[in-house]
């Protein structure tokens, strides 16, 4: 009796190791994103995760565990239990933790079951590999009431498109406005695409717009301040880019990041690929980046830096500025600092002739650039 029931002991733990989880194969599906997706900072997705069991012998249960890592070491772990059907398939949901801006990667999978005495672990393995790009989060700048102030001095008083003049120079192709001249139409992206097209043509004497993200790693108290410092650059240069101003981007970290300013798509999806992993990583005060790169700064321009640095700090970074005749704005990362603060360094930029605003949030900002949230 006892060699009985060991031997049928021994021949259900062997059948169970053969019971094809070894083999299992399956797909994962985020909902609303496709391959390489990107999505927005904050946002929590929900993962659909479909397993199939090649053999016969019954499976209990399996449970699915993977890890969603993120560049630069933050990793998280998603679990979930799902019961096999007649067909020996396994689906499972989950959703994950609202994500922070970066790079995120999904490892491995591993399906795994045990017998009914819980003695043995059998595993699968499955390597489904994801890509999700998650960019920073953004506001919507209707309007930006001070901008004009800050080209006194150019024949330019107005920030829409349409009150520069255009040169001969095509520059691109752009969906039809009602008024545009007959002249203007683009006959043939109108017949590929089947919608009206016009031609973009490049505009004279644009004011260049360089935005400094200050990356030093000593002028952070925390990461919270530093997204916010990134989402106020992606929202400039959405609104900046939008009116087909030329905006370039310097970012001073480990790694200084020079962009020339012009207007396209591609300045876009460049600007676009560098926010989604900036980190605080700088080990040089921003005024000494500055000075480095001032050479590829033309004067004249209209410098909006974004830092969390005000005061004796950022002081001698003005002084600069004016003596290379350029046009500061400081785009002041306040959040963490004394209310009393806010107010005397803003008194101090109007005395200079310095426009600077206070950002605290992301409403503050579309706020104080006088639109509406």
């Amino acid at each position: 009796m006892v060699f009985i029931i060991v031997a049928g002991l021994c021949i259900y733990l062997i059948c169970g190791r053969l019971s094809g989880i070894s083999r299992v194969h399956g797909i994962r599906r985020v909902t609303g994103v496709g391959h390489d997706a990107v999505i927005m900072a904050g946002t929590s997705l929900e993962v659909h995760f479909q397993a199939k069991i090649p053999g016969v012998w019954p499976i209990p249960y399996v449970t699915v565990k993977e890890c969603l890592s993120r560049e630069g070491g933050e990793e998280h772990v998603l679990e979930t239990l799902g019961i096999p059907d007649r067909k020996r398939q396994v689906e499972v949901s989950y959703r994950t933790p609202a994500l922070r801006r970066g790079v995120y990667r999904f490892g491995v999978a591993n399906c795994v079951t045990e017998d009914i005495f819980g003695l043995f672990q059998h595993k699968g393995r499955l390597d489904l590999p994801d890509k999700l790009l998650v960019q920073p989060q953004k506001a919507h700048i209707r309007e930006w009431k001070q901008l004009h102030q800050l080209f006194q001095g150019y024949r330019h008083y107005h920030i829409k498109s349409q009150s520069f003049q255009e040169s001969a120079q095509m520059n691109g192709i752009r969906e039809f406005i009602h008024g545009d001249r007959l002249s203007r139409i683009h006959w043939n992206a109108t017949a590929k695409t089947g919608t009206w097209k016009s031609k973009e043509f490049e505009k004279e004497s644009f004011p260049k717009i360089m935005i400094v993200l200050d990356r030093y790693m000593y002028a952070y108290r925390s990461m919270e301040q530093f997204e916010l410092a990134v989402s106020i650059v992606a929202s400039l240069f959405d609104y900046l880019a939008a009116r087909h101003l030329p905006v370039g981007l310097l970012s001073a970290g480990k790694h200084t990041t020079y962009l020339e300013p012009k207007t396209g798509a591609s300045l876009q999806k460049a600007i676009t690929n560098h926010l989604i992993d900036a980190e605080p990583d700088g080990t040089n005060p921003l005024l000494h980046v500055l000075k480095d790169r001032s050479r590829q700064i033309a004067s004249g321009s209209l410098l909006l830096f974004i830092s969390p640095e005000y005061g004796d700090a950022t002081l001698p970074l003005l002084a600069w500025a004016k003596r290379l005749r350029l046009k500061p704005c400081h785009m002041w990362v306040a959040s963490g600092v004394p209310e009393t603060d806010h107010e005397q360094w803003l008194r101090h930029l109007q005395t200079t002739g310095v426009l600077g605003y206070t950002v605290t949030s992301l409403e503050e900002l579309v706020l104080d650039l006088g639109g509406r949230i």
